[in-house]
């Protein structure tokens, strides 16, 4: 039976792995759906009409487009961030600055910890004895950070790990996690630009009227609108779901915890958990970045160190 467990788990495991490899296809996906959108919105329909049309029709048609382009420089500058940031790996030869297994505020010493780390047996040890935040993580053979967690896909423990993602080829974590969340807006309000723009099309296209294009380009016009539809109605419940989780600071994995704690000890107030994502700097709330006065005075957005309520609680007395 136990043998039979095993198998079972190692191949769930490579099951896991192999998804590393839709990564190139999921990304062309990515931009097939982008270009198609673009050849519907730009060349097919608002392009001519800006060129063509004069007039008001002329000036509005250019507004659309400014606005379309916009939203798609920043959509894809929020897509490849996510892709190409690492999410966060914990230090090679991590370890705990504190002992709250004892409740002391020293840092533990050497004996506690041997050379370079604990033995296995006594990292698990270690990471069974109650303590909150010391945990041990049997595959990387390494302690793992508070609110860290094991990637199967990535084979690695990643900081604050929220999913892995396969439509950004990467795990989303502690550092590329308000990137995604950036992806998801932009996304959103350009999906909904492109269903708006085309939804006149759309209806035209279930009516007597004459519709004027080769059945190419109506074809590519009635997809885009119906792909673009799909989208925004399943993005925005990704968004919405993503906005509570960091109203309450807690990740996609951590709302499971959630339920069974009481009282979540990071939730530290909207205004604080939404700092901890975006940072305190609001010219870069809207962008892909961090401004590195943020970077150097807010811990949590390396990943490593996560401040209480406890922690709040000390400072007020």
């Amino acid at each position: 039976m136990q043998r039979s467990e095993t198998v079972m788990a190692w191949n769930v495991f490579r099951f896991c792995t192999s998804l590393r490899g839709l990564g190139s296809v999921m990304i062309l996906i990515v931009l097939g759906i982008v270009g198609v959108t673009y050849y519907a919105v730009v060349v097919t329909n608002y392009g001519p009409a800006v060129l063509n049309a004069g007039g008001l029709e002329s000036l509005c048609a250019l507004a659309a487009l400014l606005l379309f382009h916009l939203l798609l420089v920043m959509l894809l500058w929020s897509y490849f961030s996510v892709v190409l940031t690492d999410p966060g790996s914990v230090p090679p030869n991590w370890k705990p600055t504190v002992d709250e297994e004892r409740g002391e505020e020293a840092p533990l010493n050497g004996l506690e910890f041997g050379n370079q780390s604990l033995s296995f047996q006594q990292s698990v040890n270690l990471a069974d004895s109650g303590s909150p935040r010391i945990r041990y993580c049997r595959k990387c053979n390494q302690l793992k950070p508070p609110r860290c967690h094991h990637c199967s896909v990535c084979g690695r423990c990643i900081l604050k790990m929220d999913h892995h993602c396969v439509w950004v080829v990467n795990c989303v974590g502690a550092l590329n996690y308000k990137f995604f969340l950036l992806f998801l807006f932009y996304t959103f309000l350009e999906t909904t630009l492109v269903t708006l723009l085309l939804l006149r099309n759309f209806i035209t296209f279930f009516s007597d009227a004459e519709i004027p294009g080769t059945p190419g380009t109506l074809a590519t016009t009635f997809l885009t609108f119906v792909l673009n539809l799909a989208f925004a109605l399943s993005v925005l419940g990704f968004l919405i779901m993503h906005i509570s989780l960091v109203a309450g600071n807690t990740t996609t994995i951590e709302a499971y915890e959630k339920k069974t704690t009481p009282k979540w000890k990071y939730d530290l107030g909207r205004k604080k958990n939404f700092e901890q994502v975006f940072g305190t700097d609001k010219r870069y709330w809207f962008i892909p970045a961090y401004s590195e006065e943020d970077l150097r005075k807010t811990p949590a957005l390396q990943g490593l160190d996560y401040p209480t309520k406890a922690d709040f609680s000390a400072q007020e007395f």
